[in-house]
């Protein structure tokens, strides 16, 4: 399945709309990553720790809306956008939707 930021896919032509589809991932984190990532944000630099959470709340949002587009039998999803949100002190929250489509 194709999955794209973009409204169209080169060399390909939409034939049908088939609506918006959605994927949500809300993950939890503790106290021992908060500690050292409010260390790496003192001291400066990239905190490893919520960059992979991150990705794996982003990587499991879109297989969310994959599997939603796939059971409409979507062959990709256009437009797709991302969005993080932090919930409290401790959660965050990644979103993903776009447009499902069959393509010729």
């Amino acid at each position: 399945m194709i999955i794209t930021t973009t409204g169209s896919i080169d060399g390909k032509s939409i034939t049908a709309y088939l609506g918006i589809v959605g994927g949500e991932a809300v993950m939890g984190t503790n106290f021992i990553r908060d500690f050292f990532a409010r260390v790496t944000d003192k001291l400066g630099g990239r905190s490893d720790t919520y960059q992979k959470e991150l990705r794996n709340a982003r990587a499991l949002a879109l297989a969310d809306l994959k599997e939603e587009a796939t059971g409409m039998g979507a062959h990709a999803v256009i437009g797709i956008s991302v969005d993080v949100e932090v919930i409290g002190d401790s959660m965050l929250m990644v979103t993903v939707a776009g447009t499902a489509v069959t393509l010729s």
